[in-house]
């Protein structure tokens, strides 16, 4: 089992717990009461390099990263320093995160925020909106093309943005079929956790353009920035 299926089975068996206590019609009241989310995509399109700045405590490839006691106000932080949008990590056994701390970065910052999860079913869509993301990540490694078409579906109807990761060539394709419009590169792989910086450089050739491309994972500083944006991001 790779390390991308053994989170996966454990985001499925959190899933099932809260569905057992929260039902699928709670969530569409509480998307409901949310109003319309917020759309990245005119920040995302401005000249310049945006930034997704992320609210992430640990990882399955470093472990523990950071205490966060407060995530809205380091969210609130990261808007002032100019991000364009806040992801925030609500995976909780490998990432620490909860669906609380989206609550609390929604509640705070004004700009889009990014549920950033492994989503695996139509719930956690409804889910991700009724906690007030305004986008979500799609993973196609973990999806079938049939899965993928479906939560996309379900994320559009509900107005929302979905940033679709890849880190294949096979991937793009798969993820281009499927009408993307936001496309993340990841320079980890995410079955062996193995980190390439000249992933984005070398797959961003293969991405048509019109397609908003981001630049995800061995990022550590603002040259590191300079040289994905000269890339494409």
């Amino acid at each position: 089992m790779s390390v991308l299926d053994d989170i996966i089975a454990g985001v499925r068996i959190d899933l099932d717990a809260r569905r057992e206590t929260v039902s699928l019609d709670d969530l569409e009241r509480m998307a409901a009461s949310m109003g319309d989310p917020l759309d990245p995509m005119p920040a995302f399109r401005s000249p310049g390099l945006s930034v997704i700045a992320e609210v992430k405590r640990s990882s399955p490839s470093k472990g523990h990263l950071a205490e966060i006691p407060e995530p809205a106000a380091l969210a609130a932080e990261y808007e002032a320093g100019g991000a364009s949008a806040i992801s925030v990590l609500t995976e909780q056994r490998r990432f620490s995160g909860s669906l609380a701390d989206l609550d609390a970065v929604r509640k705070r910052v004004g700009i889009p925020v990014l549920r950033k999860d492994f989503m695996v079913e139509p719930y956690q869509v409804w889910e991700a909106r009724a906690h007030g993301a305004d986008l979500i990540l799609l993973i196609v490694a973990a999806l079938t093309d049939r899965q993928l078409t479906s939560l996309a579906r379900v994320a559009t109807s509900l107005r929302m943005t979905c940033l679709v990761e890849v880190h294949t060539a096979e991937e793009i394709a798969r993820a281009v079929d499927a009408g993307v419009v936001l496309l993340g590169v990841n320079n980890r792989n995410l079955k062996t956790l193995e980190v390439d910086p000249g992933m984005f450089a070398r797959l961003v050739t293969y991405v048509p353009d019109g397609i908003v491309k981001v630049a995800e994972s061995g990022l550590a500083d603002a040259a590191d920035a300079a040289t994905a944006a000269a890339a494409g991001a």
